[in-house]
């Protein structure tokens, strides 16, 4: 990144190894010394985003050993994020994963004193506080209700919150809700769980074929999909400085993006091919 001109990125998008209580073959930083590990990456990031642009960051939370509490780690980060580097947070979102394994099994199928983790932060940073965005570009399909409300009508009035309800709040003339920060319809979740707990999606299937080492911490395209579409236009710049098998960078390929993708090991490079094979 020390090579990329000044304020040349349009979006980061990124998923760094995690801080995980087990070490990955790919490695991983310890809780203790992950915020201090990652502020040279992120003051690149602050120096090459353009200044709509902004930084998407998806990273896991992980357990304190020994014990069945949670770390701080991902939440110390975020704020030296937006206190020590400059970034300003425009909004916390969630990537709902149910594939997810019930771990540690010692509190959770074991002891059963804790509930399965489904979730995982996605911080959308950005450089300044109006960041480039179109929600017009995400919008997901009415549900049934709303499309109900739009055939019955709705009386103006007030919900107990103090919240106004007009006469206009069932027009469905926009083509879509706006989603929300979790990523919940029955779409989406179809799609992360093939993504993520798939044998038979293109990149595993060519990476089995070929005796290739398979990644082991991929996030699903609808991922980068969805924030790809959120806040760039086509012909911007999309950058993965942790690409592993380069879900992003196939995703911003397919949607006309110009895209970079940055990964130290080259077996998982070679094996990023496969993801431009055939469709995500």
């Amino acid at each position: 990144m020390r090579q990329l001109p000044d304020r040349s990125v349009n979006l980061v998008f990124t998923s760094p190894p995690y801080a995980l209580h087990f070490k990955k073959a790919y490695g991983n930083v310890s809780k203790a010394d992950y915020v201090e590990w990652f502020m040279p990456f992120a003051q690149q990031i602050h120096r090459i985003l353009t200044d709509d642009g902004s930084f998407v960051l998806n990273i896991g939370g992980s357990w304190n050993p020994g014990q069945p509490t949670r770390s701080l780690y991902h939440y110390k980060l975020m704020i030296a994020l937006v206190e020590q580097i400059g970034f300003f947070l425009a909004q916390e979102c969630y990537w709902y994963n149910p594939a997810k394994m019930p771990v540690p099994a010692e509190w959770v199928t074991v002891r059963r004193v804790r509930i399965k983790d489904s979730v995982e932060h996605v911080w959308w940073l950005s450089k300044t506080p109006q960041p480039k965005a179109n929600n017009r570009n995400v919008l997901r399909p009415y549900s049934a209700d709303m499309l109900r409300l739009a055939k019955k009508g709705v009386k103006a009035t007030q919900r107990p919150s103090g919240h106004n309800i007009n006469s206009s709040f069932d027009k469905i003339a926009s083509g879509g809700s706006i989603p929300s920060n979790v990523i919940e319809d029955r779409v989406a979740n179809e799609m992360l769980i093939a993504g993520n707990n798939s044998a038979n999606d293109p990149y595993t299937r060519r990476c089995k074929e070929t005796g290739t080492k398979i990644h082991p911490a991929r996030f699903p395209a609808v991922l980068p999909e969805f924030f790809i579409k959120l806040l760039t236009d086509d012909g911007d710049l999309v950058l993965d400085p942790f690409a592993g098998s380069n879900t992003c960078g196939a995703v911003a390929h397919r949607l006309g993006r110009r895209w970079m993708s940055m990964e130290l090991l080259e077996e998982y490079v070679e094996a990023s091919k496969f993801r431009f094979e055939e469709p995500l």
